[in-house]
């Protein structure tokens, strides 16, 4: 039986038999949960109003604010997969503002600032993304793919320090 995928796990580079994969396998039920949630928040079966397209583009942003490079890399690679192009792939484009698109301004005005500062967000945050036309599940969706995120990149950061002391 073929092993289970782990993105982290690869990102990271745990190699197989090191004293880092013995730790990661001790916890074997976190890290499966969250490669599940990884697929559930970027790749579900149903969308809703955001696209696989846009969940990875989103995700690359996010992998970019917070300057990883590895994650960077493997959200761009959904983005591909997914077929991201136009002003869905210039979402991933730190720079790039959602233009003259208020969903989109929307979306990238929330994720960066809950990227960059989620302390920072309130309640009118909220209301700018129902303004601009954004259904509450949606909202959610977003929610959980920012969240989810900034958590996976967590744990690799914290997995690559723990692989420099070993």
């Amino acid at each position: 039986m073929a092993e289970a995928r782990n993105v982290i796990v690869e990102i990271v580079g745990i190699m197989p038999g090191s004293e880092l994969a013995a730790v990661v396998a001790s916890r074997a039920d976190i890290m499966e949960f969250t490669q599940q949630t990884h697929d559930a928040a970027l790749t579900p079966e149903v969308t809703g109003g955001l696209s696989h397209a846009e969940r990875a583009a989103l995700a690359c942003r996010i992998a970019k604010i917070n300057d990883d490079k590895d994650f960077e890399v493997h959200f761009g690679a959904l983005m591909d997969k997914a077929g991201a192009s136009g002003k869905t792939a210039q979402i991933a484009d730190i720079w790039f503002d959602g233009g003259s698109d208020a969903r989109l301004v929307a979306l990238i005005r929330h994720v960066d600032l809950v990227a960059h500062a989620p302390k920072d967000a309130t309640g009118s945050d909220i209301e700018r993304l129902r303004e601009a036309g954004i259904a509450e599940p949606d909202i959610v969706r977003l929610s959980e793919l920012v969240a989810f995120v900034s958590y996976q990149i967590r744990v690799a950061a914290g997995l690559r320090l723990l692989r420099g002391l070993s």
